[in-house]
């Protein structure tokens, strides 16, 4: 079996902030998830850097949300 899952990736930015939401719609859960970046005022502007950071971050969280998920369905399997 072969299936194609997507996560959507929503991304605000301003010139010293970005915040990323990814959501996540699988077997019937959903997951959704931000991500934060913040440029120091004494750096210079790096936008993508700031991007990648927190499209990361917030991956990595959905990624733990997912994870618990599972986890959470494995427990209740072996209760019976």
């Amino acid at each position: 079996m072969q299936q194609t899952i997507s996560i959507d990736i929503q991304l605000e930015e301003d010139e010293d902030r970005t915040l990323v939401r990814a959501v996540l719609h699988l077997g019937g859960d959903h997951f959704e998830a931000t991500g934060r970046a913040r440029r120091n005022p004494q750096d210079k502007p790096m936008p993508v850097v700031g991007e990648e950071l927190a499209t990361a971050r917030a991956l990595s969280a959905l990624a733990l949300q997912v994870m618990e998920a599972a986890q959470h369905k494995i427990e209740r399997f072996l209760k019976g």
